[in-house]
């Protein structure tokens, strides 16, 4: 009975352990100085590389974002970091770095172990507001996309408003 209390109570301190890392992902909001939810306007470096449809639908568009502080994490070389913007508002950070097995060990010591999935191939940590994922790009590089959910559920609530402007109309 006292080993089996002990399981409990030791899985229950890695689980707190895993939200508590997870409460990092939320705090940071985005990678560096992007901050997810900002306005486009306010990243310095952004540069309008074209217009976008996300999910073949919603207007969004891609910038190409250059700065000094975003050449490397830690000694892993960035070699290209990419927003997308709806409405002027960041929902998602795409950035290509050189592959490094580091990589992966700071981000599980700063979010926590990630959910492996097998279909795409990925590690995904996720809160109620930002998901993050990591999978190889190519032989010599990976990718890491962050993606907030809050400008994404304004793209869905401003599709059904079109359909509810189209019902209004019969």
């Amino acid at each position: 009975m006292l080993k089996w209390n002990l399981v409990f109570l030791l899985a229950l301190a890695v689980s707190g352990t895993q939200a508590q890392d997870l409460a990092e992902l939320d705090r940071r909001n985005g990678f560096k100085h992007i901050k997810l939810g900002s306005k486009i306007d306010t990243l310095k470096g952004a540069e309008f590389k074209k217009d976008y449809k996300e999910r073949n639908e919603f207007p969004a568009k891609i910038y190409a974002v250059e700065s000094p502080e975003l050449q490397s994490i830690g000694e892993v070389k960035v070699r290209k970091v990419e927003v997308r913007a709806y409405k002027d508002l960041i929902y998602e950070i795409i950035v290509i770095t050189d592959k490094d097995t580091r990589l992966m060990k700071g981000m599980q010591k700063s979010f926590g172990k990630p959910v492996y999935i097998i279909p795409t191939d990925t590690y995904n940590w996720k809160t109620d507001r930002i998901a993050l994922t990591f999978k190889d790009h190519s032989k010599s590089e990976i990718k890491l996309t962050y993606r907030f959910y809050p400008v994404i559920k304004m793209m869905l609530a401003d599709k059904g408003k079109k359909i509810d402007d189209i019902a209004e109309d019969f």
